[in-house]
């Protein structure tokens, strides 16, 4: 009824809306050709706009730029909770690591100019919050893989498409703020131009964004769900830093065709500052006091992406040469300071016990890649075919230091000087190397036949993965492994009228194991008192995926369909217990009744739900500046663990986002709104369990134009408070999750306040 209720208001304005004289969305040039949009066009947009109707043969949605700018949202992360069936389990503020279908951020490939990226997670993620919404030209949702893709999309593929030379004639400024809940403001600047220079043209943008995320989180602990109250935790966690970005395209003529030369280059500086006070029963006063903790985190990460490519006829087809670069640099410095007191009886400012640590993180993860592919008409059909190539190699050292730990002086607020950090050493897992190398030949067909349309296709991929982990056991240093998966694809469209339109495909994919999975090093308790190593010779899980939709364009240009999706994953990676060669289980170094853990393929699991999206002006209702969004997914799964049968971990039973955008010509005016809801998520792994639960967010958006050249937005987002809730249901070890005989029992729950943000941007 809440939500019902919050819907209801957002929608009223659109019963006050007037008439006007409706327009076209705009469509920038073709990809190498064609006259650029002017940049008024784009940027000054005046209009809703809606999302594009796909010419793919297999099933995608597209967004242009224009469709999110409105919102002015600050990342690619933050405009695509606009998008179906895309959830994301981060904190309050934050839109992270993108999950199609809900499933594990490692099952949805990110690609950036159609091109693989590497991430800095050990799940080979790349989380979209690195990339800021104001370098993209559109966002694809690739719903079925075809055979000239990377297989790497069990659950997907996102398609960032960064603006090209031929997107724009022009330039513009965006200038603005960032207003936070703690009376804290953050910048927001920007510079795109594009024209022509010498023979070719160019695009160049630069921008930089202060971003801040002040949230406030209360825990309370329990011995057992229902149980006795043993101590809450009052914590406030500030983020805060910058985000710099620059990227170029520049588009020649040379030899008989075109040469593209791209780069884009990201670096997030960012310090977080967590700082939390535990209190015993309950009592949140100076003389229940147990401890403070100091928590900061330091992070540098830096994203390098180029790319050079030449495409033109060659042989009696089209021939197509690209070369890229990609890395990913991560540096991590962590503080942990923690005061303890009561442990004497004594309460603040009587400090009993003072322990430090640090942890440093360095990880620079590339990618060398190259693709040679031919296109050719044979008539009644086209074929395409190729070779990519790529190699990637992860270097990581994480070390700790010596953990500095003292009892202090029975005399109040006197404690010694605190010794420097000494001793630094690579943690179990922490000073590895891993190299992979990757060949995947391909080929695929596809032709029309009448309202059909349709393609078939084969990729081969193989992989090459030598793991070097100094941490490791003499023995096991060095490990390879190496795997081969046919992955076939096929796709049709059956255009029923000019408006009616049903696709449908089956493709095989991959996903390649995590990376903190293949080290053989041993991590001591790392499960509660049980131990964990990983397995190089892991296999990758691979998965056969369905998808059926039906769409319908609904007068010029509304849009609206529906998804069926269907996943079965084979080889699913699931803990295991480790046993010697008589099928004893290994005692963990916690000692009788510890296991030792590892990973193997030992599964398979099911994921399916339906898609619904709706992208429309109101024509029908004498509306037509009134725009209107629906996107709704419900989503399921099934797999077998340890335990038992349970959802995939992480995801969520439903996702929605709805809103409206109103534009008013006479006051070269517009505004709108947009809701979002989250289902529950639940995740089980060794030793604890986790239920996440969303709540609603809210935002607008009010727009004023003055001429063609200038606009004016103000926009406020998490306007209901949003908060994250979750459930932690903490074990000693799996043997004791497995009786319920529990360690702890935790209900934390996280929030923040609205941050409101103004933006001018100015065309020339």
């Amino acid at each position: 009824m809440k939500r019902i209720l919050l819907l209801a208001a957002a929608a009223t304005p659109l019963l006050l809306a007037g008439e006007a004289v409706a327009q076209e969305f705009i469509v920038t040039a073709p990809e190498g050709g064609g006259e650029p949009a002017r940049v008024e066009d784009i940027v000054i947009v005046g209009e809703a706009t809606y999302r594009n109707r796909s010419d793919e043969t297999a099933p995608g949605l597209s967004y242009d730029q224009q469709y999110f700018q409105r919102f002015e949202p600050l990342s690619v992360g933050d405009a695509l909770r606009r998008v179906p069936s895309v959830t994301f389990l981060s904190d309050v503020l934050e839109s992270d690591g993108a999950r199609m279908r809900g499933l594990d951020a490692g099952y949805t490939q990110i690609l950036i100019d159609g091109e693989r990226v590497p991430g800095a997670g050990v799940d080979r993620s790349f989380f979209v919050d690195r990339i800021p919404a104001e370098l993209i030209e559109r966002v694809e949702v690739v719903r079925s893989s075809s055979a000239n893709r990377s297989g790497d999309a069990v659950a997907g593929a996102i398609n960032i498409v960064l603006r090209d030379a031929y997107t724009l004639d022009g330039g513009y400024v965006r200038a603005g703020g960032l207003y936070y809940s703690d009376g804290e403001w953050a910048p927001s600047l920007g510079l795109t131009w594009g024209g022509e220079v010498g023979p070719g043209r160019l695009i160049v943008s630069a921008n930089l964004q202060g971003r801040r995320s002040p949230k406030d989180k209360f825990s309370q602990r329990f011995d057992q769900p229902g149980g006795t109250l043993d101590n809450v935790e009052v914590q406030t966690d500030v983020r805060d830093g910058t985000d710099y970005s620059f990227n170029a395209n520049y588009q020649v003529p040379v030899f008989g065709g075109e040469l593209e030369l791209a780069g884009v280059f990201v670096r997030t500086d960012r310090y977080q500052d967590e700082d939390s006070w535990e209190y015993r029963d309950g009592i949140q006063d100076e003389a229940n006091l147990l401890s403070y903790n100091d928590n900061n985190l330091d992070i540098l990460t830096d994203n390098l992406s180029l790319r050079g490519r030449w495409r033109g006829e060659m042989m009696g087809g089209e021939t197509t040469l690209r070369l890229g670069y990609a890395n990913i640099s991560d540096e991590q410095d962590e503080f942990e300071g923690e005061s303890e007191y009561l442990r004497d009886g004594t309460p603040f400012p009587d400090e009993d016990r003072y322990t430090a640590d640090r942890t440093l993180v360095d990880i620079l993860d590339e990618e060398w890649s190259a693709r040679i592919s031919h296109q050719r008409d044979l008539g009644a059909v086209e074929l395409e075919f190729g070779l990519d190539w790529s190699s990637q190699t992860r270097d990581s050292l994480i070390t700790e230091a010596d953990r500095i730990r003292f009892n202090v002086p029975n005399a109040p607020g006197v404690r010694p000087t605190v010794p420097p950090f000494s001793g630094h050493a690579p943690v179990a897992g922490g000073d590895s190397l891993i190299e992979e190398d990757r060949l995947d030949p391909w080929a695929m067909i596809s032709g029309e036949a009448g309202p059909v349309r349709w393609e078939a296709g084969l990729r081969y991929e193989t992989t090459d993965v030598t793991i070097t982990d100094e941490t490791a056991a003499p023995a096991d240093r060095v490990t390879s492994n190496d795997y081969a998966e046919l992955l076939p694809s096929a796709a049709i469209r059956w255009s029923l009228t000019e408006d009616d339109r049903i696709t449908a495909s089956v493709a095989r994919t991959i996903r390649r194991p995590r990376f903190d999975y293949l080290s053989p090093a041993l991590l001591e308790e790392e499960y509660g008192d049980d131990d964990f190593i990983g397995n190089p010779d892991l296999q990758p899980e691979t998965a056969v995926g369905f998808d059926v939709g039906y769409e319908r364009r609904l007068g010029r240009r509304g849009v609206a369909g529906i998804n069926l999706f269907y996943r079965d994953i084979a080889n699913l990676t699931e803990a295991v217990v480790v046993t010697d060669a008589a099928g004893t289980p290994l005692v963990g170094s916690g000692g009788a009744g510890t296991f030792v853990y590892s990973v193997d393929n030992v599964g398979d699991g099911q994921v399916w739900g339906v898609e619904l999206d709706l992208s429309t002006p109101l024509d029908a209702l004498g509306m037509p500046n009134t725009g209107v969004f629906f996107n709704w997914s419900w989503l399921d799964s099934q797999v077998d663990d340890f335990m038992g049968e349970r959802r995939f971990n992480g995801q969520s039973d439903q996702v929605l986002s709805a809103g409206f955008t109103h534009d008013i010509p006479t006051w070269q005016a517009a505004f709108g709104a947009t809701y979002f809801h989250q289902g529950e998520a639940y995740d089980r792994v060794l030793a604890e369990e986790i239920h996440t639960r969303y709540g609603d967010n809210l935002e607008i958006f009010l727009e004023r134009r003055f001429g063609e050249n200038v606009v004016l937005r103000l926009t406020g987002t998490n306007l209901l408070d949003s908060s994250k809730d979750e459930d932690f249901d903490k074990f000693d070890n799996v043997a004791d999750q497995i009786a319920r005989n529990y360690d702890e029992f935790e209900l934390e729950t996280e929030s923040a306040g609205p941050v409101w943000q103004v933006a001018l941007r100015w065309t020339f």
